[in-house]
């Protein structure tokens, strides 16, 4: 049986030496890192307690000991609310895994109000659940190769599994390892999640470089930063972006991307956007000399219920493949 909370603990602590934590350093160390006695010892607990603690037989620990562990561990507050989610796992909640990819109709009209800049919203798992027509331009949402009917496009699916991802993500590396680490915190928050372990489970077997970092055990939130893109017909772009919560919708994050006015990715989003503005005026945006790109499509098909059959999905005008977006 896996032990997501002890594997967590030993990556951590594999990561401080002793002489940062003030102990001595002498001799010959048969683990990384601190030893599970010695971060009993830093965190004023029994050795024996850690130890079933570390090896998920230590029930659920008070906030003070799960407070000094985290201290002992250096733990940012990201990773020390996975510590406690982890010890103690958040109950299952079958309508919120039925409710999650519903996205409620003022939060998609705030999508489409939203014309000057790209905004979509990302559900649990990383899964891309509504989006505007810039949104769309840039990141070529609605030609998702990898999205089958009854199912969002998939940002995590999409960096380790479409080759085109390497060439978008100018910092490739950099988006891989944040993308595990936010499926890590997801997985923490979710435990019971099915759907979620399935994707972890493809992914592992798929991809070399997502077991590896999944193996690191980092967790991350995504809040605010600098995407850099490169976009197959305007070619580089480089956005700040802000996330933020859906009230009422825990589980869904509006993510915005912005460009300084009289930027050059400001100048290009704008030729982005009245290529969307012209297509939409014809039922499809179009890419010069590329053929056509997709119609806009603000939101995903919602997942089918348990014993039902998907919903067809609605017809698109597809780019062809060497021209269309990647994901974010």
């Amino acid at each position: 049986m896996e032990n997501t909370l002890g594997d967590f603990l030993r990556s951590r602590r594999a990561r401080i030496q002793p002489e940062e934590v003030g102990l001595p350093a002498h001799g010959r160390r048969r683990v990384q890192g601190l030893r599970r006695e010695e971060v009993a010892q830093l965190a004023g607990v029994s050795v024996d307690y850690y130890i079933r603690l570390e090896q998920g037989r230590g029930g659920s620990a008070s906030d003070a000991v799960l407070d000094a562990v985290a201290r002992v561990l250096r733990l940012d507050q990201v990773e020390a609310a996975h510590l406690r989610s982890l010890n103690r796992p958040p109950k299952a909640a079958a309508d919120r895994a039925r409710g999650d990819r519903r996205v409620r109709p003022g939060t998609r009209l705030l999508l489409d109000l939203m014309t000057g800049v790209p905004a979509f919203v990302l559900g649990r798992r990383m899964d891309v659940l509504a989006w505007n027509a810039l949104g769309d331009a840039v990141n070529g949402f609605s030609g998702r190769a990898g999205a089958t009917a009854g199912s969002p496009p998939n940002q995590a699916r999409d960096a380790f599994l479409d080759p085109a991802a390497r060439d978008f993500y100018p910092q490739w590396d950099a988006v891989a390892a944040e993308t595990v680490a936010q499926l890590r915190r997801d997985a923490g928050l979710h435990p019971d999640d099915p759907a979620l372990a399935a994707l972890v489970g493809e992914l592992s077997l798929r991809s070399e470089e997502f077991r590896r970092l999944w193996a690191d055990h980092l967790v991350r939130e995504k809040t605010s930063g600098v995407k850099l893109l490169r976009h197959p017909l305007v070619g580089e772009l480089e956005f700040g972006y802000e996330t933020l919560t859906v009230n009422g919708s825990p589980d869904q994050m509006l993510v915005v991307y912005t460009a300084p006015p009289g930027s050059p990715t400001a100048q290009k989003l704008a030729l982005l956007a009245s290529w969307t503005a012209s297509g939409a005026a014809h039922g499809a945006a179009p890419a010069p000399s590329h053929g056509a790109a997709p119609a806009p499509l603000r939101d995903a098909a919602p997942a089918p219920l348990p014993g039902t059959a998907p919903a067809p999905p609605p017809p698109l005008v597809r780019p062809e493949a060497a021209v269309r977006p990647r994901p974010s």
